[in-house]
């Protein structure tokens, strides 16, 4: 993932964001997938007039419209800045280019796939517990640090169920 921050090989942009700026809209084509460097992001979509928390991007990570990105269709979700980010921006038709570059990188890429597969998988079945004690024990079990770096607001969000709610769990 540091071959992201490449600038040369892979038209990277670094860019920061402010706090709650959008990455991305819903009715715009996702055309780069970014990395990183600090900070964090939320990808969501409302329905309602509610915001639905879906997936969280944080120091370290990749984030983008993945359906957008792989179908070339508009996406239906916001990502939006949690905090101050920087990030570095890579264009699909350069990051296609370096996957296809050389065996070892298809190789990672296809492990990137096989991550957001499971991690897929994970989130539908999260969604499927009824229990809100569950369905916050399996992701506090997968990813501790995201109780670490997202506010509970947006963690609430995205566990299906109101903040005092996973405030109550938490102090249980």
């Amino acid at each position: 993932m540091e071959a992201l921050k490449s600038e040369e090989h892979l038209q990277s942009v670094k860019r920061e964001l402010t706090r709650h700026e959008y990455l991305l809209t819903p009715g715009q084509v996702e055309n780069n997938i970014y990395f990183i460097e600090e900070g964090a992001l939320r990808l969501f979509y409302v329905s309602k007039n509610a915001e639905h928390d879906i997936r969280f991007g944080y120091t370290g990570n990749i984030i983008t419209s993945l359906s957008s990105f792989l179908s070339g269709k508009t996406s239906e979700y916001y990502i939006q800045a949690i905090r101050k980010t920087i990030l570095y921006q890579v264009p699909k038709k350069a990051f296609i280019q370096f996957v296809e570059s050389d065996i070892q990188s298809l190789k990672e890429y296809s492990q990137l796939m096989e991550q957001l597969a499971l991690q897929q998988l994970e989130r539908e079945l999260d969604l499927m517990t009824d229990s809100p004690l569950e369905r916050y024990n399996r992701v506090l079990e997968r990813s501790p640090k995201l109780f670490q770096e997202i506010p509970l607001k947006y963690i609430a969000s995205y566990l299906r169920m109101t903040p005092e709610t996973l405030s109550r769990l938490r102090n249980q």
